[in-house]
This record gives structure tokens, sequence and C-alpha cells, in this order.
């Protein structure tokens, strides 16, 4: 039985504690500004209370830093969802009003109730390819905007302009035989060599990011990518992702969360199940790929 439960609002600036008993009667409050001591003020505030555990909202997405520094201050930390503790403020109150005491004390109460309590661990090799495989989507998105923008100004340029998907050797061999017959066209082909430059560039930090996902994926020591159609993109996405497959207590709650499971809108005699578009759509993605392939 926890003795004290500590629920955090995390902010970007600010952060707000509430400790409240068993009972679920508030006992103290506190709040700090973000900063490098932030951690230690709080513990050093939560020293009245030796059997405490700390829940903070969101611990995968704003609160993770201070989640994070919290586990390595020797605490015990718990993840609240955001919907969790909104469920517990609407209940209470009877409406949506909030503020950052309220919130943190609707955390607070979320983690004293909740059966299937999440606990924070120290980062590890999942944090690692979450951040890999963002990296990696982060510039392939980058890298089609500049090709489509290439591809634009290449039909001003070129009749026709290139039909399929460009790399920078086929867009180098196009502007080579353009011969600019005006200021305006002069502009259009030095726009292009900007533009092919930063493909040039994009291609070789894609081509770093790639190995260095590669070598986390590797370094992780999964055989996640012995499956068929699995290689390191995929990989590095499911497990950055899924975190510890461990809090799924079986393969029909991963469906559910990844949106694979078919979701169930029946009723009465009628039973019916359509494709469902909720979950985690990134590793929905990854799992079509390896599917497909």
């Amino acid at each position: 039985m926890v003795a004290v439960m500590i629920g955090v609002d995390p902010h970007k600036g600010s952060h707000t504690a509430v400790a409240i008993g068993a009972a679920e009667q508030p006992l103290g409050e506190l709040r700090v500004r973000a900063s490098t001591a932030q951690a230690g003020e709080l513990v050093a505030w939560a020293a009245a209370w030796p059997e405490r555990t700390w829940a903070v909202e969101g611990a995968r997405g704003l609160g993770r830093l201070l989640a994070q520094q919290l586990v390595a201050a020797g605490e015990r930390v718990l993840d609240v969802q955001p919907k969790l503790a909104s469920r517990v403020r609407l209940l209470q109150a009877g409406d949506t009003n909030k503020n950052d005491p309220d919130d943190a004390l609707s955390v607070a109460v979320a983690a004293l109730r909740s059966k299937a309590r999440r606990e924070v661990s120290a980062d590890d090799y999942p944090a690692v390819l979450k951040v890999w495989s963002k990296r990696h989507r982060d510039l392939g998105r980058t890298r089609n905007q500049v090709a489509c923008r290439l591809h634009a100004v290449l039909c001003d340029l070129v009749p026709g302009g290139h039909a399929k998907e460009i790399s920078a050797a086929q867009a180098a061999r196009m502007l080579e035989q353009v011969t600019p017959s005006g200021v305006a066209e002069l502009a259009r082909a030095e726009l292009a060599a900007e533009f092919l430059a930063d493909l040039r560039h994009v291609d070789a930090q894609l081509s770093q990011a790639s190995k260095k996902l590669a070598a986390a994926v590797k370094g992780s020591g999964t055989t996640l990518t012995e499956i068929f159609g699995v290689g390191p993109v995929n990989a590095g996405t499911v497990i950055g992702d899924a975190a510890e497959v461990s809090r799924f207590p079986g393969r029909d709650h991963f469906a559910s969360c990844n949106g694979t499971a078919p979701a169930g809108v029946s009723s009465g005699n009628r039973k019916i199940h359509r494709l469902s578009l909720r979950g985690n759509r990134r590793i929905n993605h990854a799992i079509h790929m390896a599917a497909i392939t």
C-alpha cells in the first residue's frame, strides 16, 4: 500500500506537485521552476514522507526529463496518462475546469486508484532507438520536401521535368543540359542548383542517421530484425515507441495499442468489427510495411 502519492503536473516553465495520503486527503503542495535544481527541490520537499511514490503526468512526453531525474535520484516514479487524470478531474468536480494544483491532485488520485501502474525506469536502448528513428523520419520528410521543390523548378527549366522519383545525380545531369536564355531562367537555374545542394546535404545526413540507427538496433540485441521484412528502421520504430513490451499483458493488448486489432462496434445481436484507426500509427505503419514485404 502506498503511504503517500505525489502527483506532478509538469510544464515547460514550472512543475506543480501535490502530495496525498491513502485516503486521498491533500498533505502538501509545491510549485518549482523548471531548472537544473528542480528534482533536488522536489525531493527535499518530499523528505517528510519517507514512504512516497511519485506520479508524473506524461512521463514519456513533457514530463520525461523530470521523471528521469527523479528515477536517477533513487525515487519510485509512476507514469500517468493525461486522459486518466482528466477523467478523475471530471468525475470529482463534474466539469473540466482546471489549474495546476488541481491537475497535480488528479494525477496523484489517478495513480493511487489505477490497477495497472506503469513504473518509470531509466532510459535504455528503447529511448536511443526512438531518438534515431525519429531523426530518420524527420530527415525523410525533409528530403521529400526538397525533392518536390526541385521537381517543381525543373519543370520550369526542362519540358516535362523529371517523371519519376529524382536523385541528386539525375538532377545534376539535367541541370548540366540547361542553358538559361534570360534572367528569369537564370534565377530558376540558380534556385535549382541550391535545391540540388540541399538534396545532397540531406542525403548525407540520412545516410549517417541510417548507420547510427542500424548500430543502435544491433547494440540492443533485439531479435526483431530476424522477422522477414523488418529492417533497422522498422525495428527502431517499433521498439522505440513500444518501449518496454512487458507493459502489455498479451498480444491482444499490443494489437489494440497499435491499431492492428479490429475495432468492435457490436450492438445487441449484431456482431460487427471494423478497421481500427486508433492506436500508435507509427508502429501500425511499420507492421504494415513488414507485412506487405
